[in-house]
């Protein structure tokens, strides 16, 4: 990065971090969280190196832990009714929404995409108990913008609601900004005023941004969730994805908190710093990798969860990590199953510096005790494994 950039990067991080000890000790008065934090002093927790020591909580135990203590599972400060509005996300996840004219924080993406105060935006995001409209319907309202709520589905409608109102911009999923411009041309409807997109929910291929560009159409990608809200999003003539404000983002080895080094993809984990929300050590189950810098990412990059079951087991992301914790020796690890005459085969591809026979009857040894699974070591050389976050490859024939 240039210099005055990296300077603004140190001061912003500073600052996520000069805040993080209140977001603490407001979780601490969730009783799961104190329960989760136990023993956490929140004011020593000031840098990167501290809250990686701290516990993550991933998304994927939430449905369970709200069924215990329902709606949130202990893990929000305040009650149900203090918040302006109550959302269910698949899961199901319960979701209060916070307070401010941004909650979500996505005006800086809208921005940043070109939307601008006094333009009308048309929102396909669905309204209906899940929070994704209201996310971008808030954001941007609070740009200036006036919003139509339309939610997605009703192709005929929208292309009414789309010449009569003519609005500059569309926020929604790739696929349907498709659907509507396709309707309208085979329709013969006006649906030129569409000049500008800010798409999340879905897939962005570059065959499709450039069919949005062939139409006239500048169109923005942005990487959000219901419950944390705008974690990232596209900034024309950038490479990647910039973080949001207002929230740390580490990337850790999958099923592990530990962070991985730059560059090397992982799961994302974020911490919200909203007194009224915090999120703390969140892990998102989703893929990617930080940019030089580490203010970017490169976006999403396919599901930490990589879970399979083997001769009747579960194997998990975890144990493939405490392999690696038991071999400090080794470098990156893949779990490779296959099928061999009609029977699970599970092959532990490990990057070492050394062919060694002696270590990889060790690592197999490792393998069996924290699988309960017999599998073979196959040692290779340092920097061979492709970097995409996949420690655990299936690779079995389907049907």
């Amino acid at each position: 990065m240039p210099q005055d950039e990296t300077r603004a990067s140190t001061a912003h991080e500073s600052t996520l971090f000069a805040r993080l000890p209140a977001a603490l000790a407001a979780a601490l008065k969730a009783p799961a969280y104190a329960t989760h934090l136990a023993g956490i002093d929140p004011a020593s927790v000031t840098d990167r190196a501290a809250l990686a020591r701290l516990p993550v909580l991933r998304k994927g135990e939430m449905p369970a832990r709200q069924r215990e203590a329902l709606p949130f599972g202990g893990f929000v400060p305040g009650a149900a009714g203090a918040f302006p509005r109550l959302f269910t996300s698949p899961g199901p996840i319960f979701e209060p929404q916070r307070a401010g004219e941004d909650p979500w924080g996505g005006a800086p993406a809208l921005a940043a995409a070109g939307f601008r105060a006094g333009e009308v935006v048309l929102n396909t995001f669905g309204y209906h108990l899940t929070p994704g409209g209201f996310i971008f319907d808030t954001a941007a309202r609070a740009l200036g913008c006036a919003v139509i709520p339309a939610g997605p589905g009703n192709t005929e409608q929208q292309l009414d609601l789309i010449e009569a109102y003519r609005p500059a911009g569309y926020v929604g999923t790739p696929d349907f900004l498709k659907v509507l411009l396709d309707a309208g041309r085979t329709a013969g409807r006006d649906v030129s005023s569409i000049v500008k997109a800010l798409v999340s929910g879905a897939a962005f291929p570059p065959s499709l941004q450039a069919e949005f560009r062939e139409r006239g159409i500048a169109a923005c990608q942005a990487y959000a969730t219901a419950d944390v809200g705008f974690i990232a999003y596209e900034t024309p003539g950038e490479p990647g994805l910039l973080v949001s404000d207002g929230l740390i983002l580490e990337i850790v080895r999958p099923g592990t908190g530990d962070p991985v080094p730059e560059g090397d993809v992982g799961e994302i984990v974020v911490t919200v710093l909203d007194l009224d929300r915090p999120l703390i050590r969140y892990a998102l189950g989703d893929l990617t990798a930080a940019l030089p810098g580490g203010t970017r990412i490169r976006g999403w990059m396919g599901r930490a969860d990589q879970a399979a079951k083997v001769k009747g087991m579960f194997v998990r992301p975890e144990q493939v990590a405490e392999i690696a914790r038991r071999h400090p020796e080794l470098g990156r690890l893949r779990l490779v199953v296959t099928r061999a005459d009609e029977a699970d085969v599970m092959t532990l591809r490990a990057e070492a510096g050394t062919t060694d026979a002696a270590l990889a009857e060790a690592v197999a040894e490792t393998l069996r005790a924290v699988t309960k699974l017999r599998g073979t070591v196959a040692l290779v050389a340092p920097g061979s494994l492709p970097n995409d976050g996949k420690v655990i490859a299936d690779e079995r024939p389907v049907g």
